[in-house]
C-alpha cells in the first residue's frame, strides 16, 4: 500500500541567473552548463508567509529596494512588503554587501546617482565571512557583492525597485524606488550579529517573523517560541522532521516542534512568521 502522507521537504526551485554560479557551495550542485543564482523552498501551504533562499552571487546583483506592508497597503496592492535577512555561508575573500549609505542623502541626489551609477560608491560596502548575519528592514537600500553565498529568509514578496544594475539590460523602477527609498546608513549595532557555526543564538524576535540558528537541541526558551509550525533549515548534520530524514541543502516544514528530531551534534535554522494584525 502506497503512503499517501506528503513529504515534509519542501520542493527546489533552481534559479538561473546572469550573475549566478556554475560551480556551487557543497552540497549544491549546478546542472552543466548553467549558471544558478537562486535556490528557492517552495513555501507550503501551511505556512505562505515565509520565502527561504539560498543565493550564489558570482557577479554583484543590482541596487535595490523593497517597500514595507504598510506601503503596499496604502497603494492599494494588499500585504505585500518585504523584510529580508542574510546569514552568509561562504565568501571569496573581499566579498563584500552594500547596505545602506555612507551619509545621509536626498531623493534628487539618489536619483541622480542612480542614472549615473555612482550610487553605488555612496553606499556603505561592508566586508563578510562565513557566520555574518544582517538584518535588511524595508526601505533599505541593498546590494549583494561578487563572490558571496548566502541563506535569506524574507517575507513572501517579489516586489523588488531595481536602482542601477550596472548597465545589465533589465528594467529598472526609479520612480517607485525613490518613493520608498530610506537614504541613510544602516545600523549595523542594531541589525548586525555574527553568528558561531557551532552555537545556538536568536537571529531575528519579529515582528514580522522569528529566526534562530539551534546547535544540538533547541533550549526549553527557544522551543517556547515555536508553538505551531514552523521551517527547518539542516545547517549541519541531518535533522528528522515527522520520521523524514531532512539534509543539509533542504527545508522542511514541520506542523510542530514535537516532530523535530534533533542531531546531537547538528547546527540548524528554525523560523516561523508572527501573526499581524489585520
Amino acid at each position: 500500500m502506497t503512503d499517501a502522507r506528503a513529504s515534509s521537504s519542501l520542493p527546489i526551485r533552481q534559479v538561473e541567473k546572469p550573475w549566478g554560479l556554475d560551480v556551487l557551495p557543497a552540497p549544491f550542485e549546478a546542472p552543466e552548463g548553467q549558471r544558478i543564482g537562486e535556490i528557492w523552498f517552495e513555501p507550503p501551504a501551511a505556512l505562505p508567509e515565509l520565502l527561504v533562499k539560498y543565493i550564489f552571487a558570482g557577479e554583484a546583483l543590482s541596487v535595490q529596494v523593497h517597500p514595507s506592508d504598510a506601503q503596499t497597503l496604502a497603494k492599494g496592492i494588499g500585504r505585500q512588503g518585504k523584510e529580508e535577512c542574510w546569514l552568509i555561508v561562504a565568501a571569496e575573500p573581499g566579498g563584500k554587501l552594500g547596505i545602506g549609505f555612507d551619509r545621509e542623502i536626498g531623493e534628487d541626489a539618489m536619483r541622480a546617482a542612480a542614472l549615473d551609477g555612482s550610487i553605488e560608491h555612496l553606499m556603505t560596502w561592508h566586508e563578510v565571512v562565513p557566520g555574518d548575519f544582517f538584518y535588511i528592514p524595508a526601505n533599505t537600500v541593498h546590494a549583494i557583492g561578487a563572490g558571496v553565498s548566502l541563506i535569506e529568509v524574507q517575507q513572501n514578496s517579489d516586489i523588488t525597485y531595481r536602482l542601477y544594475d550596472y548597465g545589465r539590460p533589465r528594467e529598472l523602477h526609479l520612480e517607485d524606488g525613490m518613493a520608498v527609498s530610506h537614504g541613510e546608513p544602516y545600523s549595523r549595532e542594531q541589525w548586525f550579529k555574527h553568528v558561531p557555526l557551532d552555537g545556538s543564538q536568536v537571529l531575528v524576535d519579529g515582528p514580522l517573523f522569528v529566526l534562530d540558528q539551534i546547535a544540538g537541541v533547541p533550549s526549553q526558551e527557544i522551543a517556547m517560541r515555536y508553538p505551531d509550525a514552523l521551517l527547518v533549515i539542516p545547517r549541519e548534520g541531518a535533522v528528522e522532521v515527522a520520521g523524514e530524514s531532512i539534509a543539509p541543502g533542504s527545508c522542511a516544514l514541520a506542523m510542530s516542534l514535537a516532530d523535530v528530531r534533533f542531531a546531537e551534534n547538528g547546527v540548524c535554522l528554525l523560523t516561523r512568521p508572527c501573526k499581524i494584525a489585520s
